[in-house]
Formats: structure tokens, sequence, C-alpha cells
């Protein structure tokens, strides 16, 4: 069992307050832990931010990783610990750069309907949609 510390949301709509908890890293982040450890109320200004610091080095010390969050969180109390545990996907695809990829090929056929279309927009004249049945003009 990976045991994580990590913040969990309590409080009202738009009023978050967070526990500091030790917990299974396959839980939901507000579902089952194994102990509180502290609590963060960004609200109040300053913030507050209570630690029982003798629990959270043991937790540490058995193995237990501090989410991003909570090791910065830890830092500001002045705690010294090791590496925070991998951030989310979504985090890292935010911080990844993305490529842009190149231009797909057109097709020589697909080339030749799109310069039809471009010379029959300028003579007026309205070509089928694709995949509509073409009328046989008479002549």
């Amino acid at each position: 069992m990976a045991v994580v510390i990590r913040l969990m949301r309590a409080g009202a709509k738009k009023r978050p307050f967070y526990r500091l908890v030790a917990a299974d890293s396959r839980r939901q982040r507000d579902g089952r832990f194994l102990e509180i450890l502290g609590h963060y109320n960004p609200i109040s200004q300053p913030f507050e931010l209570v630690i029982q610091k003798d629990m959270v080095q043991k937790r540490l010390d058995l193995g237990a990783q501090p989410s991003e969050q909570v090791a910065s969180l830890l830092r500001s109390a002045g705690m010294t610990l090791g590496k925070a545990s991998k951030p989310t996907k979504r985090a890292a695809a935010a911080a990844k750069p993305r490529t842009r990829r190149k231009p797909r090929k057109v097709s020589e056929r697909k080339s030749k309907v799109q310069a039809a279309r471009a010379t029959a927009k300028k003579d007026g004249k309205v070509l089928p949609k694709k995949g509509a049945k073409r009328k046989k003009a008479e002549k």
C-alpha cells in the first residue's frame, strides 16, 4: 500500500478548508484516510496552517510521499523532506509544451477538387457538395 500525505477538502461551497491526511494513494481525494496530520485554512489572512510535525515526520520516515501542495506547505512550515510525489497527468500535460503537428498531405484528387471549387466560385457556379449525386448537365 503506497501512502500519500495529501490535502482533503472540507468546508462549504466557495469556503475551502483542508485537512492534512495520510491516505492510501488509490483512495479518493476526500475518501477514507489513515490519520489526520493537521489542517490548512487558505481563507484566513494570513493563512492558517497547523501541522503535527512529529506525526508527519513519522509518516515520512515510513515512506509516505507528500503531494506537491503538501510538500510546499511543509517547506513553508520549516520541515525538510525528500522528493514530492509525481504530479498528476493533467498537471504534467500543462507543464509540457505542446508541439504542433505537421499538416497532413492532401491527396492529388482532393487538391484537384479544391482547385475546381475555387475556380467555380470565382465564376459564380456552385459545385455539388461531397457525396451528392451529380445531375447530368443537358447540352
